[in-house]
């Protein structure tokens, strides 16, 4: 099979900003990360692991180009000592064990440094589902399909029967192929869309290529890691140490919190008129989010603040039609925008994998994701969880007039 990550750029761009605040803040934090496939009937061969394996390696290989990192300087928030620290950057497969010893035929573990580990993700996944469907069926015709379903979408929104504001596509991670996420960008980017707005991709480079907006601020792992991998820390004031970290690194720049590591709930007591001012928005990723958007509007008006100076980020398994009654529903009341992945990337006639790489330790540590949906989380120690939660509850019931 043809090498299917060709170049560093190609990972999601939250990353290089987690990357930029974990190399000047966090760079002697180590974690350990875990692969899992949710789906029950899906079985990786022996003959796909050793592809993965393959190019796991090929991906190990690579190295960033001069004009790759001359793009990441120009990009506004990214600071000439991190683009220093990426042209001496190179992945690691030592730091990989695969092995077949899963329910699913495919176990990924990954350790080392964070600033390491945490580039590992993407590219993996991506690699994980291009071998699979390649060798799981017939790839031309799943090609087929995709570009079917995606005219089709494209109709839609060229003749404005979606209206959803602005949206990117975030669909690296369960994309068909580097073929089809590529297709669906550029499709869109040329597409003359009526009543909604395609701001620009996950995917630097393809970001990069197309001359768009490359997408995104901080994923799960940032408030895990940072929140809890410090034993000192209560890890139900995890949202506060990292949004405190972030602001450090970035100021008013690059700011749309993640609210749901911890829950939205305990989120909101942290995010409180400073952070709520500085930071542009919040992003949605689990739970009800007509919930979570009204919740937000009335955070923001509790502290004076106008939500209609807010935008409020939907990303969780969202297609358009979805994405349009969300729009429709807060249309007034709050800017939106979208980051829509599977259904763009990986629309065909059969079903995506519902496949994640997860941090699972820091600094030798448990830590985990409590969202506001059960099922989401992937942590070894159910002791661990328990304890998070009696954290998160203790916190949502007494006044926060002790010290963090």
């Amino acid at each position: 099979m043809e090498r299917i990550i060709t170049s560093l750029l190609e990972t999601d761009a939250y990353k290089f900003s987690m990357g930029q605040a974990i190399y000047h803040q966090f760079s002697d934090y180590k974690t350990t990360w875990d692969f899992k496939c949710r789906n029950t009937d899906v079985n990786f061969t022996p003959e796909m692991v050793e592809e993965i394996k393959n190019q796991i390696r090929l991906y190990c290989d690579l190295r960033f180009k001069e004009d790759e990192l001359e793009y990441l300087h120009n990009i506004k928030w990214i600071k000439g000592s991190y683009v220093d620290f990426l042209r001496l950057w190179k992945p690691r497969y030592e730091d990989f064990i695969i092995t077949t010893d899963a329910e699913c035929g495919l176990a990924i573990e990954t350790k080392g440094t964070w600033l390491n580990t945490s580039m590992y993700e993407i590219p993996t996944l991506a690699i994980v589902n291009e071998v699979y469907f390649r060798m799981a069926y017939n790839y031309d015709e799943l090609f087929e399909s995709f570009k079917e379903r995606l005219a089709a979408k494209v109709a839609k929104l060229e003749s404005g029967e979606y209206e959803i504001s602005s949206f990117s596509e975030f669909g690296m991670r369960r994309r068909l192929s580097a073929e089809a996420q590529e297709l669906a960008v550029k499709t869109l980017h040329e597409s003359k869309i009526k009543n909604s707005t395609f701001v620009g991709t996950s995917n630097v480079y393809l970001a990069k290529k197309y001359n768009i907006t490359p997408v995104g601020t901080m994923a799960h792992e940032w408030i895990m890691c940072v929140g809890q991998g410090n034993h000192k820390h209560n890890p139900a004031y995890s949202n506060w140490y990292a949004l405190d970290a972030w602001v450090k690194e970035y100021g008013v720049l690059n700011g749309t919190a993640l609210t749901d590591a911890i829950t939205t709930k305990c989120f909101l007591k942290d995010f409180q008129l400073t952070y709520s001012t500085l930071f542009s928005g919040c992003r949605h990723d689990s739970g009800d989010p007509y919930e979570w958007g009204d919740m937000m509007i009335e955070h923001y008006k509790n502290l004076g603040i106008d939500p209609m100076t807010k935008m409020l980020l939907f990303s969780d398994s969202l297609d358009f039609d979805r994405a349009t009654a969300i729009n429709k529903y807060f249309k007034g009341r709050v800017k939106v925008a979208f980051g829509i992945g599977t259904y763009i990337a990986n629309d065909t006639k059969v079903p995506a994998l519902n496949i994640i790489m997860k941090t699972t330790a820091c600094n030798g540590m448990d830590v985990a994701k409590i969202s506001d949906v059960e099922g989401k989380g992937m942590c070894k120690s159910p002791e661990y969880i328990h304890y998070l939660k009696r954290c998160i509850e203790w916190r949502l019931n007494h006044p926060d007039d002790l010290l963090r």
